[in-house]
């Protein structure tokens, strides 16, 4: 498969070829859902902490008596029954990361990007290169490149100031680096937008 090439108007600068293997339709899709799961999964803090009976501050004296109040029989001020007491089998803090193996990664990666090629939502930019850190200026970029309405995820090569700048202020575009580019991020947006050098990575990774 090969790739049309545009500057940052939107004419074209030639072509590039695909290189690493296309998934075909049907395979790998439990690779893309195991990898999904996985990433959403890690993003959950897993914080969430609640009190035992043994963990509420307090005395360990018994209330009152156990006979003759007319009461009911009570041990403990920490008592789950009890307004102030604690919590019985309430969440403690645990870790939500699921091992996904490196293959499977790879083939996930590799299957999403495949579907997002063959759909036709995969664009190439010679180079992201601005000439300012103007939102202004980059918005006009995006409407020259077609991309303006949804959303969009722009993959580069490496970090770039200007680039970060003036894509962080408009709403639905983000910007990731090449070599941290995972399946979910390629789901997630209607258009992904590498630069060359950014594209020329990952074939590489991928192969």
């Amino acid at each position: 498969m090969k790739l049309t090439v545009t500057d940052l108007k939107g004419k074209s600068q030639g072509e590039l070829q695909v290189s690493f293997a296309l998934v075909e339709t049907g395979l790998g899709t439990q690779a893309v859902h195991d990898s999904v799961v996985a990433y959403r999964a890690a993003q959950r803090s897993g914080t969430a902490c609640t009190k035992t009976m043994g963990d509420v501050n307090g005395t360990g004296k018994k209330p009152w008596k156990q006979k003759g109040t007319g009461r009911a029989r009570a041990g403990s001020f920490a008592s789950p029954l009890w307004r102030g007491g604690g919590v019985v089998f309430g969440p403690k803090p645990r870790d939500f990361s699921k091992k996904v193996n490196v293959k499977t990664r790879q083939l996930a990666l590799r299957k999403a990007l495949s579907e997002r090629l063959k759909a036709g939502d995969v664009m190439v930019v010679d180079d992201f290169k601005l000439a300012s850190p103007k939102t202004k200026e980059f918005a006009a970029v995006l409407a020259a490149l077609k991309i303006d309405g949804g959303t969009a995820l722009l993959v580069a090569a490496q970090p770039d100031k200007n680039l970060q700048l003036a894509s962080r202020n408009l709403p639905g575009v983000e910007m990731v680096a090449s070599d941290s580019l995972n399946t979910y991020q390629v789901l997630l947006c209607d258009k992904l937008v590498f630069s060359r050098a950014a594209f020329e990575q990952l074939d590489q990774r991928l192969k």
